[in-house]
């Protein structure tokens, strides 16, 4: 389980084709602290470490996760969220992030408003994913809070914080991110289409 709090980004060094997966490397400060098997959040998405090398790890990404998300629209040098799992006495300062992306969504807009940023997404509602007024949404793994939520959009305020120590700011007009909607509103969602 994550939290939505990005620790840090890693940067693509290699991207390689195998049978159908993606295996990417990828150069991090927290790369050398990291161990074969452990989970961690790329981008919002929950992938296995298989292999370490000086300042870098390597991660598999298989089909149905290329397809779920954006990562096989990533070059070398882009920029990667990482989150490792929540510790079972750490704070919980995101919200409950399981790192199971649920669909893209394409930015609309960004606008620079005196020092903050103001983001507007568009996704599918047809796959029966919601989103409320000041609800929590995954962003790129980002935990961050929605308004003006109507059916097929939304946006975010995002601080210089959270812009310079994410790769928030490489997203622009027409990029697709990774969003994983909130796991309580996807439970209240199943619930009332079985009643």
């Amino acid at each position: 389980m994550f939290t939505g709090i990005i620790e840090t980004f890693g940067k693509v060094t290699a991207l390689e084709n195998h049978k159908g997966n993606l295996e990417l490397w990828i150069s991090s400060p927290i790369s050398a602290a990291l161990k074969i098997d452990q989970s961690v959040s790329h981008n919002g998405i929950c992938l296995t470490v298989v292999e370490l090398r000086e300042g870098m790890h390597r991660v598999t990404a298989i089909e149905e996760t290329l397809t779920k998300t954006n990562l096989s629209k990533l070059r070398v040098g882009d920029l990667v969220n990482l989150e490792r799992c929540m510790p079972a006495n750490g704070r919980f300062d995101g919200h409950i992030v399981q790192g199971h992306v649920d669909q893209t969504g394409e930015c609309l807009s960004v606008k620079e408003q005196n020092g903050s940023w103001l983001f507007e997404f568009r996704y599918k509602p047809n796959l029966q994913n919601i989103i409320v007024e000041k609800g929590s949404i995954c962003i790129n793994g980002i935990s961050l809070t929605a308004f003006d939520a109507v059916d097929d959009r939304f946006k975010v305020a995002i601080i210089p914080y959270t812009f310079e120590h994410t790769n928030i700011q490489s997203v622009g007009p027409g990029t697709l991110v990774n969003l994983e909607f909130d796991i309580v509103g996807k439970y209240v969602a199943r619930l009332l289409k079985m009643s």
